[in-house]
């Protein structure tokens, strides 16, 4: 058996290290799971035991209950299970996020989970981590997605909300409760009233207790006085769209944030009033980036636009090759719908 094999299987339960005997990012009940960060594709319930990063701790607790049985290590402090040595990496992606790398008998495997490689106001920056084995996902691999600064895309979403004003329209940004909505806050923050529905106002208070400092918010609730939230800005997951709560907004301009605005824009969304590319993954270049600093001599591509980008690595002389999961954006959409089921109304 390879070094490689004894790090790393790709199973049906998801992918398995046979020398440590647990499992990165499972998505069906395992006995052990090393958990990249907290979204709901990568983090699922009926595992026996969790490891995550101390930022993902009460994250995990939060979504998956307090009773679960989980254990956190902070980033790049190595630990040893069954003499496989584990440590996190920051991976950018969202607070808590974290690559994992395994190293066994001097072979390097780092897995990214989800990534990006831009720094942004709230998220611990991305670090590179060398290995022999690298397995990115690919969220948006291809040319056409480059993300605009993080000033730059402050400020045009300062303008909107300015212009709004101007209209006397109520500035509503969608986007998912752990990660967007904390970058959205990040991005918005700087005189107006932020509020933010309940499911970001829980999630938020769960960051807060791990000693996280976030930007000050209000909770959005039902029986606020309409003329309370005339011309704020308020911060809501997308499956809060077309609402009853959302329609009893004083004319609200609704804005999806989603690096496939980029190029799908209104068209993907005809309810709402404008798109902002506002990605919490790598872009092209990042994700370019990113192989090339492993320094790697196998990659696999996960979820995304893998056949383009792993085609395009092989091109570069990058030994790549596609890894199916069910991991994505779909999956990820789906999954953060029923996570904010509970408090959307």
């Amino acid at each position: 058996m390879s070094k490689e094999n004894q790090l790393i299987k790709f199973t049906k339960k998801g992918i398995y290290c046979p020398q440590g005997k647990f499992y990165l990012d499972p998505w069906y009940p395992v006995d052990y799971a090393i958990i990249s960060h907290g979204h709901a594709d990568h983090a699922r319930w009926g595992m026996k035991r969790y490891l995550c990063t101390d930022d993902s701790k009460a994250i995990l607790q939060h979504r998956l209950g307090a009773a679960i049985k989980i254990e956190s290590m902070p980033y790049n402090k190595a630990t040893t299970i069954n003499g496989v040595e584990i440590s996190f990496h920051p991976a950018g992606h969202v607070i808590g996020s974290a690559q994992i790398r395994l190293a066994y008998k001097g072979y390097v495997v780092v897995f990214t989970g989800d990534y990006k490689t831009q720094p942004d106001f709230i998220t611990t920056p991305y670090e590179p981590v060398k290995c022999n084995t690298f397995i990115t996902e690919s969220t948006f691999g291809l040319p056409i997605y480059n993300w605009k600064s993080e000033e730059a895309l402050q400020e045009d979403l300062h303008s909107w909300v300015k212009t709004n004003q101007q209209n006397n329209r109520t500035s509503v940004f969608l986007g998912y409760s752990l990660g967007k909505a904390q970058r959205l806050m990040s991005l918005l923050e700087g005189g107006d009233d932020i509020y933010v529905h309940r499911s970001i106002h829980n999630l938020n208070e769960a960051i807060s207790s791990s000693g996280i400092e976030l930007p000050e918010t209000k909770l959005w609730s039902a029986d606020l006085d309409k003329k309370t939230l005339q011309n704020e800005i308020i911060i809501a997951p997308p499956a809060l769209l077309g609402s009853r709560m959302l329609k009893r907004v004083p004319n609200p301009a609704t804005a999806i944030c989603s690096g496939w605005m980029q190029i799908r824009g209104n068209r993907r969304w005809q309810a709402v009033d404008a798109g902002f590319a506002v990605s919490d993954h790598a872009d092209w270049n990042g994700l370019i980036s990113a192989v090339k600093a492993s320094e790697a001599e196998q990659v696999y591509v996960t979820h995304g636009s893998q056949a383009v980008f792993s085609k395009y690595l092989n091109e570069l002389g990058i030994k790549a090759d596609e890894l199916v999961t069910e991991y994505g954006d779909e999956a990820l959409a789906k999954a953060e719908a029923e996570t904010d089921k509970a408090t959307v109304k």
